[in-house]
């Protein structure tokens, strides 16, 4: 028996695949060469059409107010289509939400899948657009109505018969084979491009057909981690997919400087699909000092006017908290942690609960020995530090560097180069200058903290 296709569009609520419900369907079961049968409808979406939709496809809620939903209509949708090959301009965009439809109603929808935008790049190279209203202009194609589903299918039917035609080289056949990924390939990016990915550490950017950088990502397998991608079914993944016409990548040679260098290109690009990172505002110093006593102090204050930070903090709030957290953890005396300031003795020796030197209950030595066990906890610390790390090639050795505490950079040497440092501060030559943060702090401490190296000696940090 000949294949037959169910060539199919649909408009819906809009908003991304956020909650996106379908407000029209068409569908044409299609032999190659004529529509054999066709069914096509209004949906009541049960939700909101907003008004850029209305003006987009001329539906209203009032138009669908009285039409069937989609659970009434469900059955004929599955039986037109059973048997059948589901085609469709960016055919994941409407796929993804029928089944999604179907899922809610307990059913399994699964068919084979053509994308028209995926043949058409290969069938039709070289157009500036594969959008079907481009397509159709450069083609003849005319659409009666364009973005209702009715109109748009007859353009698509029109479209696919001629790819049909012009398939001398059997690609259409090709994407349907189970071995192949095209159908799952996002409908804009051509799968040489995957073919050509890196298979080791680093980072990643998809881009859209601007060239603008949509989504950054790390992985200690670049490739396999994008195409993974592609077979997430989560909403924001559906609807980042959609817009990928490009992926570059830069190769890190290890974990931890791919989530260095991730960090700071998605602070640099801010791109749609990440999640927002913090800006970093003014930052605040968690410091020590010795009183006259002898007595060993926790203070903080802008990071340029703190000595020797011990860690740094982003607002006084996150900063007086985890100073909190250290007197509670190690029995310090908020007086002497400047958490209560202008006071002859702290709250708790007001309370009559206090154990601590505030209250003479103990000797100088014997406090400032938890005060040095407190600061050893904490962060970073004020270390200069060379992390050293696999490089891109065998001949290299990568970096990230810490001065004082603070995050310059990460780098890279040849392995001959590095013999010849000794200490920190020669990395700095040979470093690429990134910016301190939040994020950037977490990710080191994380990693010193994994690795078991927080607490061992600077020389055994330093060299590769």
């Amino acid at each position: 028996m000949d294949k037959l296709y169910a060539v199919v569009d649909i408009e819906t609520t809009g908003n991304g695949h956020k909650g996106q419900k379908i407000t029209e369907i068409s569908i044409f079961i299609f032999d190659g060469t004529k529509v054999l049968d066709e069914f096509t409808t209004l949906v009541n979406p049960e939700a909101p059409i907003p008004a850029f939709i209305t003006n987009l496809t001329g539906i209203t809620q009032a138009m669908v107010r009285n039409q069937p939903k989609f659970y009434e209509i469900a059955k004929k949708v599955a039986e037109i289509t059973k048997d059948t090959i589901f085609v469709a301009h960016n055919v994941n965009f409407d796929y993804n939400i029928i089944q999604a439809e179907f899922k809610t109603l307990g059913f399994d929808f699964k068919l084979p899948k053509l994308c028209t935008v995926r043949l058409s790049r290969k069938i039709i190279p070289g157009l500036n657009s594969y959008s079907l209203g481009n397509i159709c202009a450069d083609e003849g194609i005319p659409i009666s109505a364009r973005h209702r589903a009715r109109g748009d299918v007859e353009a698509t039917v029109e479209l696919f018969r001629r790819l049909i035609q012009r398939d001398d080289q059997f690609i259409i056949n090709s994407f349907l084979n189970p071995k192949s990924r095209q159908a799952t390939l996002p409908p804009l990016l051509d799968k040489s491009v995957v073919d050509h990915l890196s298979e080791k550490h680093g980072v990643y950017y998809f881009k859209n057909t601007n060239k603008e950088i949509i989504y950054i990502g790390k992985a200690n397998n670049i490739k396999q981690r994008v195409i993974s991608h592609f077979y997430d079914k989560k909403k924001k993944e559906l609807s980042m997919c959609m817009e990928i016409a490009d992926i570059s990548f830069t190769e890190t040679g290890s974990e931890l400087l791919a989530l260095l260098h991730e960090s700071s290109e998605i602070k640099q690009y801010y791109p749609k699909y990440n999640r927002a990172q913090r800006r970093a505002g003014e930052a605040v110093g968690l410091f020590s000092y010795e009183d006259q006593k002898g007595i060993i102090h926790l203070a903080y204050n802008r990071l340029k006017l703190a000595p020797n930070p011990i860690n740094k903090y982003y607002t006084i709030t996150e900063c007086r908290n985890h100073l909190e957290r250290l007197c509670k953890e190690f029995e310090l005396c908020p007086k002497y942690c400047h958490l209560q300031t202008n006071v002859s003795s702290c709250f708790q020796y007001q309370l009559k609960d206090c154990r601590g030197i505030c209250c003479d209950q103990e000797s100088i030595e014997d406090y400032n020995l938890r005060v040095k066990k407190a600061i050893q906890s904490v962060g970073i610390g004020a270390q200069n530090l060379v992390i050293s790390q696999n490089g891109r090639t065998e001949n290299e050795v990568g970096f990230a560097l810490i001065l004082n505490g603070i995050y310059q950079g990460f780098g890279y040497l040849d392995k001959n180069q590095a013999e010849g440092l000794t200490q920190p501060e020669d990395y700095q030559f040979f470093v690429k200058p990134q910016k301190d943060n939040k994020d950037v702090q977490r990710i080191i401490a994380g990693y010193l903290k994994k690795q078991k190296k927080l607490k061992e000696p600077l020389d055994e940090e330093i060299g590769i």
